[in-house]
C-alpha cells in the first residue's frame, strides 16, 4: 500500500477552487439582456434551458393559475435575477427554498435566492401564480386576446409575460412542457406535440411538448372550443391544425388554406431544406384581431386573414418563418430582416411555383410602386428601429435585396444559401452581418455594397434587383401576396 503525496501548493491551489467566492462577489443580474430596440426585454446572469408551465384556465372569468418550474443555469456570480412577468407570484422557490420576490419597472420580478448562485451553477426557480391575462396591461397593452369561449397568447415581440414567468428574448430559447387543465367539453392548443390528455372532475389536462429550442414569443396557448384535424407527413411528423366553432363565413376559406399546411412545408424543403422540428399544424381561433405569427409547429392565424377567401400565401409566409425566425432566430430585434424578408420571398417563390408571377417579376412591380420620393426607401430593413420593425419595406424592401442577391450570385449558389442558412444556425441565433458572411461564404462574392444599398440606405436603389419601367404587369399573385401586408401589424 501507499500515499500518493500532494505538493505543498497544489494542495494551497485545491483548497482555493473550494472556496466559495465572497458575497461581494455577487451582483445582481441585468435587468435586460441587452437589445438596444427592447432595453427591458429579457434579463442578464443567467440562461434557461427549460420551462415546465403547468397551468389551470376558467374561460368563463379569464382566471389563469399557474406553476412555472424553470431550468436555468447562472452565468456570472449571481446575487439576484429578474424574470419578465406581469401577472401576480404568490410564493417563488430557487433550489427549494423560498426565495425573496418584488415587482419593479413595467413588467420585472425580482427574484432574490436564500444564497448566492455561484458562475456556471444549475439551479431551478419554481413560481406560483394567479391573475387575469386580458386584465393585465403592460406598456399600454395586453397581448391576451380574450374570445367568446376562452383566450389566446399570440403576439411579437412579446406575448409570454401574459402567461408564464420568463427571461423573455429570443437569445434565451428552451425546450417546454406546458400541461394546462381547462373545463370538459374545452380544449387547450399549444406548441410541439399532444403528449397525453385526461379527464377528472370536470377538468380535462393537456399536456403538450415542445422538443427544440423555441423563443418566448413564440411559445402559444389557445383554450376554446375547436374542431380539430390530425395527419402526418410522409416522414410521419404529427399535423395538428384547429378552428374556432364560432368562426362563421370565415370557416370554410380558413380551412382550405390551413388544410394546405403539409403540402406547403414539404414543398418549403425544397426551398428551405429539411423541416426543423417535431409537429406541424397551425390554428385559427375566434379573435378580433388581423395578423398571424409564426408560432413554433404551429402558427396563430386570426380570422380575418381569411375575410376575402382562402389565402395559401398567409401559409406560406408563417410556415417559412419556421426556418427562417424560428430555427434560425434574431441575435437582436434589428435582425428582423433575416426573418421577414425571407418570409415574404417565400411567398414570392410560391406564386413562382404555383405560375402566378416570377419572383422577378414580383420584384419588378414592387420596384416600380415606389417612386424615389416614397418613404418606403427610407425604412432600413437591415435595422428599421423599433418604430419601423414591421414596416411593409421591411417585407417588400428586404425581398427585393434577396431578388438583388440571386441575380448576383447565380441559381445554383443562391439556392445552395438558401438551404445552408438554417442547417447553419439551426436551433440558434444569428444576425444581418452573420448573412452577408455566409452568403460571401458560399458565393465567393463580394457582397458588401449591394446589401449596405438595399438594407440600409434610405434611399431609392439602381435597378439592380428590377426593372425600373414603370409598365410592368401586376402579377396575378400580386393582390393574395398585398393582403398579408399587415401579418404582423398589430403589435
Amino acid at each position: 500500500m501507499y500515499r500518493r503525496l500532494i505538493a505543498p501548493g497544489a494542495l494551497a491551489a485545491s483548497l482555493l477552487l473550494a472556496i466559495p467566492a465572497s458575497a461581494a462577489d455577487f451582483q445582481p443580474g441585468a435587468s435586460g439582456i441587452g437589445d438596444p430596440y427592447y432595453p427591458a426585454y429579457g434579463n442578464g446572469g443567467y440562461d434557461v434551458s427549460h420551462y415546465d408551465l403547468r397551468l389551470k384556465y376558467q374561460p368563463k372569468t379569464d382566471q389563469l393559475e399557474g406553476t412555472a418550474t424553470i431550468l436555468a443555469s447562472s452565468t456570472q456570480d449571481l446575487s439576484r435575477f429578474n424574470l419578465d412577468f406581469g401577472l401576480t407570484a404568490s410564493e417563488v422557490r430557487v433550489n427549494g427554498k423560498k426565495a425573496k420576490f418584488a415587482r419593479s419597472d413595467v413588467q420585472e420580478l425580482e427574484v432574490t435566492p436564500a444564497a448566492g448562485l455561484p458562475k456556471g451553477t444549475p439551479f431551478t426557480v419554481v413560481v406560483k401564480y394567479a391573475g387575469k391575462p386580458s386584465d393585465v396591461k403592460l406598456w399600454g397593452f395586453t397581448s391576451w386576446q380574450r374570445t367568446p369561449d376562452g383566450g389566446v397568447a399570440a403576439n411579437e415581440p412579446e406575448a409570454a409575460a401574459w402567461w408564464f414567468p420568463a427571461n423573455d428574448h429570443p437569445l434565451d430559447k428552451a425546450t417546454y412542457d406546458v400541461s394546462i387543465a381547462v373545463p370538459d367539453g374545452t380544449q387547450a392548443i399549444s406548441n410541439g406535440t399532444l403528449q397525453s390528455q385526461s379527464s377528472k372532475l370536470g377538468w380535462t389536462r393537456f399536456n403538450w411538448r415542445s422538443a427544440h429550442p423555441q423563443a418566448t414569443y413564440l411559445s402559444t396557448l389557445a383554450v376554446g372550443k375547436f374542431d380539430i384535424t390530425t395527419d402526418k407527413t410522409a416522414d410521419g411528423l404529427p399535423v395538428i391544425n384547429a378552428y374556432s366553432k364560432d368562426l362563421g363565413a370565415n370557416e370554410g376559406a380558413a380551412k382550405a388554406s390551413v388544410e394546405r399546411t403539409t403540402e406547403v412545408a414539404e414543398w418549403l424543403e425544397s426551398v428551405y431544406g429539411k423541416y426543423p422540428f417535431e409537429a406541424l399544424g397551425g390554428y385559427v381561433p375566434n379573435v378580433p384581431s388581423s395578423f398571424a405569427l409564426e408560432t413554433q409547429t404551429r402558427p396563430f392565424y386570426s380570422p380575418k386573414q381569411f375575410a376575402n377567401g382562402s389565402n395559401v400565401s398567409v401559409v406560406v409566409h408563417e410556415l417559412a418563418h419556421q426556418w427562417y425566425g424560428d430555427s434560425v432566430s434574431v441575435r437582436g430585434w434589428k435582425d428582423i430582416w433575416i426573418n421577414e424578408g425571407f418570409a415574404r420571398y417565400a411567398q414570392w417563390l410560391w406564386s413562382e411555383k404555383e405560375g402566378e408571377g416570377t419572383a422577378q417579376e414580383l420584384a419588378d412591380y414592387t420596384y416600380a410602386q415606389h417612386p424615389a420620393d416614397d418613404a418606403f426607401w427610407t425604412v432600413k430593413p437591415g435595422d428599421p428601429g423599433p418604430e419601423n420593425q414591421f414596416d411593409a419595406a421591411v417585407y417588400d424592401r428586404g425581398a427585393l435585396a434577396i431578388q438583388a442577391l440571386r441575380n448576383k450570385v447565380g441559381e445554383k449558389n443562391f439556392f445552395a444559401i438558401l438551404k445552408g442558412w438554417p442547417q447553419q444556425h439551426a436551433y440558434g441565433n444569428a444576425s444581418v452581418s452573420d448573412f452577408i458572411g455566409y452568403a460571401e461564404g458560399v458565393s465567393g462574392e463580394r457582397l458588401g455594397g449591394l446589401f449596405d444599398t438595399w438594407l440600409f440606405e434610405p434611399s431609392k436603389p439602381g435597378a439592380s434587383a428590377a426593372r425600373a419601367s414603370a409598365d410592368v404587369v401586376q402579377p396575378k399573385s400580386w393582390k393574395r401576396i398585398a393582403a398579408t401586408n399587415g401579418v404582423h401589424s398589430e403589435r
